[in-house]
């Protein structure tokens, strides 16, 4: 490979990293966009299972109808029959035999329409199931993108030197110090106060003549004699 097509080969890795980068930067309105344009064809494909619905439901009575209204001329049929009107039964059978031919395309057509409904609402089942995943992985997506950005956020506020984040962080742990200082403090001259009050008590004790104090050397020579037997 010489150096042109090494050049070309480069320029083309940096388009697509350009455009995969500013697809990257708008994917979530890109699919928001998408999510949209599904809803709206999701939207047509329900207007249309209704429509065959409704043809279905049409073609289903009308089967019923033509049914009943077979059953009533085969009635008829037969009683024409019984009064022995062959004429008259014999054009009830035509009405008959056109209304069985009738019958025949409406059921024709009534299970056509049934069995589009049917395909029709596995896709459209298909279609919600899709959309309703693609909505949930998006708004992970965004709320995740909103997590990682307040992180990133924190992170850049908090490092380097002279950032106010970090400054503000060292300023509260100093002034944690000094508070645990000034407890410290408190408590000494709490102690050193309490010792005080104790001293200052055996003194006037002692001046009020309650508690003596100690043994002189004279007791002692005293007390030394007389553990000597005189």
């Amino acid at each position: 490979m010489n150096i042109w097509a090494k050049v070309a080969t480069a320029i083309r890795g940096g388009v697509n990293e350009a455009g995969e980068a500013i697809v990257d930067g708008q994917v979530l309105r890109i699919l928001d966009q998408e999510i949209r344009d599904a809803d709206n064809d999701f939207g047509k494909s329900k207007e249309a299972l209704t429509g065959i619905i409704a043809k279905r439901k049409l073609a289903d009575k009308k089967v019923e109808s033509l049914k009943k209204s077979l059953a009533e001329y085969e009635g008829y049929a037969i009683q024409a029959l019984d009064k022995k009107d062959e004429a008259l039964a014999a054009e009830i059978a035509e009405k008959i035999a056109g209304q069985e031919t009738e019958l025949l395309g409406e059921e024709g057509l009534a299970k056509s329409f049934a069995d589009s409904e049917s395909q029709l609402r596995r896709a459209v089942a298909q279609t919600e199931s899709n959309l309703k995943r693609l909505k949930q992985q998006v708004d992970t997506v965004k709320a995740t993108e909103k997590v990682q950005k307040a992180q990133a956020a924190v992170a850049a506020r908090y490092s380097g030197a002279d950032s106010s984040m970090r400054s503000a962080v060292d300023s509260l742990e100093r002034l944690k110090t000094k508070q645990a200082e000034r407890s410290a403090q408190f408590e000494a001259a709490s102690e050193l106060a309490s010792s005080t009050e104790e001293v200052s008590l055996d003194d006037k004790l002692k001046a009020a003549g309650i508690v003596g104090g100690g043994a002189s050397g004279g007791d002692v020579l005293a007390r030394l004699k007389a553990k000597r037997g005189g």
